[in-house]
């Protein structure tokens, strides 16, 4: 034992020694970046107590030449990054433009976003998944410009559709859209040798177009029937590449649930709910460049209650014995539509709907409609048309004559 202490003592100072550092070697000390406030801060070995809390470090990524974000190269092994430039790429022959759409916005003061139209034209005409495929691209627009960044191709449909807007014709132009409704379809009887079809993807419905002389003698026609009725104001002024509603949606109301309530007597209370019945129709027309022919999507939406089934329920009531009390459920049918039209401008376009809800009527009602006389009208359905006419700009009315008469104003005030 008296030999051993001694060497025991020599081994560990030699391991002690082995295990230190020189004096020239010795590590810095740790190194926390912190990313948000970008201050760095010093942990000491021997510091009592925890270091300072790290800011978030970014995990680092695969390393590629269009990469936005990249590491940096002064950190050390944590793996902080940081934020490169962003540089877009034009592996596809990319190409930076913007548009003055200034002369169109300014016109229309109806519209909060009136730039938007301008926007929701661009991804007609292209596609959607032209902007959200492998090539990189941009399209954003403000009040004064319209910046996009894409292809030369895509380029040249975008500076297509600005000319549109911003051209002469892009001021307010009236058109006629008369939404009516007859309860039966066989009009068409009459009216084949007018009509020329056109192609249309939704089931059940139809297009024709024709002449402007032609759709006055169909109005005519459908005037003298003792179902018909219009719905809609015949004349409406629409900017171009605008959208315009024809709202016809009433609410009807319906006792939906019931919420138990002790509070209040009987204990409970109605949860009432509420449908939008009736039609709605949203028009937007853009002219060609050369105003001779018009592209419109046309969205309609017919909603029907056509009854509501009575349910019986049992609640508990504040007396302390259950009471039965009546909720609704509603039977209702819809009618989905929209699509896209070109026709030339001198003619007009006449969709028929097919066999829909009625609408609600505003103009015309008649004996015959509200008597069950087996016509059609007590189903509750009926064919809805819908005519769209461009009608040319008025000129604006000239100065009295020096002998005291007046020349007749040009106004259309609904006629053909």
């Amino acid at each position: 034992m008296v030999r051993t202490a001694p060497l025991a003592a020599a081994l560990a100072a030699a391991l002690f020694l082995t295990m230190s550092p020189a004096r020239g070697d010795e590590s810095p000390p740790s190194q926390w970046k912190g990313v948000s406030s970008g201050v760095s801060t010093t942990a000491e070995p021997n510091q009592a107590g925890p270091p300072t809390e790290p800011g978030i470090l970014f995990p680092p990524g695969p390393s590629t030449e269009s990469s936005v974000v990249r590491a940096d190269s002064s950190a050390n092994s944590s793996g902080a990054v940081q934020l490169a430039s962003a540089n877009f790429p034009a592996d596809r022959g990319q190409v930076w433009k913007e548009y003055d759409i200034s002369p169109y916005t300014s016109r229309v003061t109806t519209t909060q976003r009136p730039e938007q139209a301008v926007i929701d034209w661009i991804l007609r005409e292209t596609g959607y998944e032209v902007w959200h495929n492998e090539t990189v691209s941009s399209l954003s627009a403000t009040p004064r410009a319209l910046r996009v960044y894409h292809t030369p191709e895509v380029q040249s449909i975008v500076a297509g559709v600005v000319n549109r807007f911003v051209g002469n014709q892009a001021d307010s132009h009236a058109f006629g859209l008369r939404v009516v409704s007859v309860n039966h379809p066989n009009w068409r009887a009459k009216a084949q040798s007018l009509l020329h079809p056109v192609a249309v993807q939704t089931p059940g419905v139809q297009a024709w177009v024709l002449r402007k002389e032609d759709a006055a003698v169909l109005l005519a026609e459908l005037r003298r029937r003792s179902d018909y009725r219009e719905h809609s104001s015949p004349y409406l002024m629409v900017h171009n590449g605008q959208s315009s509603m024809v709202n016809l949606l009433q609410p009807k109301s319906y006792v939906r649930d019931v919420v138990i309530r002790p509070d209040v007597w009987p204990g409970f209370q109605p949860d009432m709910g509420q449908i939008d019945e009736g039609l709605a129709l949203e028009f937007c027309p853009l002219l060609t460049l050369d105003a001779q022919a018009i592209d419109a999507t046309i969205k309609c939406t017919v909603t029907q209650v056509e009854k509501t089934i009575p349910v019986l329920l049992d609640v508990p009531a504040t007396t302390g014995t259950n009471q039965r009390t009546k909720i609704e459920v509603p039977q209702m049918s819809y009618f989905r539509f929209h699509e896209r039209f070109r026709w030339p401008a001198d003619q007009v376009l006449v969709l028929s709907m097919g066999l829909v809800a009625q609408p609600a009527a505003t103009a015309t009602t008649t004996l015959v409609n509200s008597l069950p006389l087996g016509l059609g009208g007590e189903s509750g359905r009926a064919d809805l048309l819908v005519m769209v006419e461009s009608k040319p700009q008025e000129a604006p009315p000239a100065a009295p004559a020096t002998d005291g008469s007046l020349r007749e104003a040009r106004t259309y005030r609904g006629r053909y």
